[in-house]
C-alpha cells in the first residue's frame, strides 16, 4: 500500500514504516481470507468492548483516517448512562474536547487483526480514540497502562503478567424475560438460566464431563484468537470455572484479558450459554469469582527477572520478603501494600465485587502479604534462584478493567521502590490479624481511599481520577437509591458483564 499523504494517521504521527507495512499486510489478509466485514473495537472504562462494523472495502480508508465515535461513549457509567451533562453550559468543562457529544476518531492497530471464530467472514481490529486535532485521548484506559509502562521502561524495566480468571457459565433456558418488550428496562434483564455443573466438587472430573460442551467453546474460541490459554478448571462454586493463561508482557496480557472476556461471552451466547464475569452472580448459593494477577518485573537489557534473588539475604527467614525477593522486589511489594486501599477501586470496581472479601474464602480481607499464602492479599511465589519468582495480587475481581488494574500495580510498586519502603514480615494468619489495615468494605470506601491517595492520584493524573470517580459515583448513587438492590445487580452486572 502506498503511503497516504495528509491522512489523519499522518496528523497523529502514527504512520511509521512499521505501521504502513502492517497496514498493507492487514488489507491483503482481509482480501485473501475473503472477509466481508471488520469490527473496529475499543475498550471502555469498564472493560467492555464497543465499536463499529465496516464493510471490507471501507477498511483501507479507515486505517488511515479513522472511524468516528461519539465522545459520550467514554462518559458512561455501567448502565450506559452519560455521567456528564455535555449539552449544558460548563457541563464538560472538566473534560476539554467532550462538549456537545463531539466526535472522536478510532485509530486501529493494523497488526491486531483477528478473524472471529464465532462469526463467518468477520475480522476484528483493536482501536484507541483520538481527538480530531491529532492528539490522543488521555482518558483512554489502554493509554493509562501504556504511560505506566513507559515509566517502567525509563527505569530499564518491563512487566510480565500471568492471569488466573474465575467466572461463571450458565445454560440459557429462556430468553423471553430479556427480549420481552413489555419488560424492557435500562439496563435490561438477563436471560433465565440453568447451571452447567452443581459445584462444591473442586476440580471434579465428573463436573468437567458435564461442562465439556461449554468449556470446548471457551477453549476453541481462545485458541482461535491466539490467546495463550494454559488450562480450564472446575472451580468450587456451582457453574464456576477458572481459566489460566501463560505469562506475557503486561500490555499483551491486558489486551488478552479484554479479548478473552468479551469474545467468550459472545461465542458462548451463540451456542445457548450465558457467561458472566460478575464477581457474585445473583443466586443464593454461589462462590465469588476472583482475578488473581501474577506479576514480576524484568530487566529490559537482559530479560532477567528483577524479583528473583540468587540467594536468600543473610540472616533472613522465609517470613522475610528479602529471603525470596530482591531488594527491588521487596520495595515493590511494600509499595503494593502501602497503596492497597487506594488501588482497590481499580482492582474491584463494582458494588458487587466487595462481597467477595470474606474470611476463610480464599479471598483477602486485610492488607497483608504471605509466603505462598492464598488467604493473604499478596502472595509471594517462588524462592531464591527460581526464575518464576513473582507476586500474586488476589485483590481483583474478574470485571476489573485490566489496563487500570495493571497500571495501579506499576505506580504503587514504583512508589515503594522510589521510597525504599520495607514490608512487615509475612502473615500466617490472614484472617485473624485484627490489627492489620483492612481492605475497603464497599465501593464508597474504595472511592474515598483512592481520592485520599495523593501518590496514586498524581501518577494516574488528577483529571483521570476525577473522571473515574465521577463515573463510579454515578453507579454507586443509583445502587444506593435502588429499592430492589438484587434487581439492580441482576440488570447492571449479571446481564452485562
Amino acid at each position: 500500500m502506498a503511503e497516504s499523504k495528509n491522512s489523519f494517521a499522518d496528523l497523529c504521527g502514527l504512520n511509521t514504516p512499521e505501521r504502513l507495512a502492517a497496514t498493507a499486510q492487514c488489507v491483503a489478509s482481509i482480501r485473501e481470507r475473503g472477509l466481508k466485514q471488520v469490527r473496529f473495537v475499543w475498550c471502555d472504562l469498564h472493560g467492555t468492548t464497543r465499536g463499529k462494523t465496516l464493510m471490507a472495502h471501507a477498511v483501507p480508508a479507515a486505517l488511515q483516517n479513522g472511524v468516528g465515535m461519539v465522545s459520550t461513549l467514554m462518559l458512561k457509567d455501567t448502565s450506559d448512562r452519560t455521567v456528564y451533562k455535555v449539552f449544558e453550559p460548563g457541563g464538560a468543562d472538566e473534560l476539554p474536547g467532550f462538549a456537545c457529544a463531539s466526535n472522536l476518531l478510532l485509530m486501529a492497530d493494523p497488526a491486531s487483526l483477528k478473524v472471529l471464530p464465532w462469526l463467518p467472514d468477520t475480522g476484528w481490529l483493536q482501536c484507541q480514540p483520538w481527538f480530531d486535532t491529532g492528539l490522543p485521548v488521555e482518558l483512554d484506559t489502554r493509554r493509562v497502562l501504556q504511560k505506566a509502562l513507559s515509566h517502567l521502561a525509563d527505569a530499564g524495566l518491563g512487566m510480565v503478567c500471568g492471569l488466573e480468571v474465575e467466572f461463571h457459565i450458565y445454560r440459557i433456558k429462556d430468553t423471553s424475560p430479556q427480549l420481552d418488550p413489555t419488560q424492557a428496562g435500562w439496563p435490561g434483564l438477563p436471560p433465565a438460566v440453568d447451571m452447567i455443573h452443581p459445584g462444591y466438587n473442586l476440580h471434579s472430573e465428573t463436573c468437567l464431563d458435564m461442562s465439556e460442551e461449554a468449556l470446548s467453546i471457551v477453549r476453541d474460541t481462545a485458541q482461535a484468537l491466539g490467546l495463550p490459554l494454559q488450562s480450564l478448571e472446575i472451580e468450587l462454586g456451582p457453574s464456576q470455572i477458572e481459566a489460566v493463561f501463560d505469562a506475557t508482557d503486561a500490555l499483551t496480557a491486558a489486551d488478552n484479558m479484554v479479548l478473552f472476556r468479551n469474545g467468550v461471552r459472545q461465542a458462548l451466547r451463540q451456542k445457548g450459554y450465558h457467561a458472566t464475569f460478575m464477581c457474585r452472580p445473583p443466586f443464593p448459593h454461589i462462590m465469588s469469582s476472583g482475578w488473581h494477577l501474577h506479576q514480576s518485573l524484568v530487566r529490559l537489557d537482559n530479560g532477567k527477572n528483577a524479583f528473583m534473588r540468587d540467594a536468600p539475604h543473610p540472616g533472613t527467614t522465609a517470613q522475610d520478603a528479602r529471603h525470596t525477593l530482591t531488594d527491588l522486589g521487596t520495595h515493590y511489594l511494600a509499595g503494593l501494600l502501602a497503596h492497597a486501599q487506594g488501588m482497590a477501586v481499580l482492582c474491584t470496581p463494582t458494588v458487587n465485587g466487595f462481597g467477595r472479601f470474606r474470611p476463610n474464602a480464599l479471598a483477602p480481607q486485610a492488607v497483608l502479604w504471605g509466603k505462598d499464602n492464598r488467604g493473604a492479599m499478596l502472595r509471594v511465589v517462588g524462592q531464591a534462584g527460581d526464575k518464576a519468582t513473582r507476586i500474586e495480587n488476589r485483590l481483583g475481581e474478574p470485571a476489573a478493567n485490566p489496563y487500570l488494574y495493571m497500571a495501579t500495580q506499576i505506580y504503587a510498586g514504583l512508589d515503594g521502590v522510589a521510597r525504599e519502603l520495607l514490608p512487615p514480615v509475612a502473615t500466617d494468619t490472614p484472617y485473624g490479624n485484627t490489627a492489620a489495615e483492612q481492605i475497603p468494605g464497599d465501593l464508597g470506601q474504595a472511592l474515598a481511599a483512592l481520592r485520599a491517595d495523593s501518590e496514586l492520584c498524581a501518577a494516574l493524573g488528577k483529571s483521570f481520577v476525577s473522571y473515574l470517580c465521577r463515573c463510579k459515583q454515578s453507579e454507586l448513587d443509583r445502587y444506593n437509591a435502588a429499592e430492589d438492590k438484587d434487581d439492580f445487580q441482576r440488570r447492571e452486572y449479571f446481564s452485562r458483564i
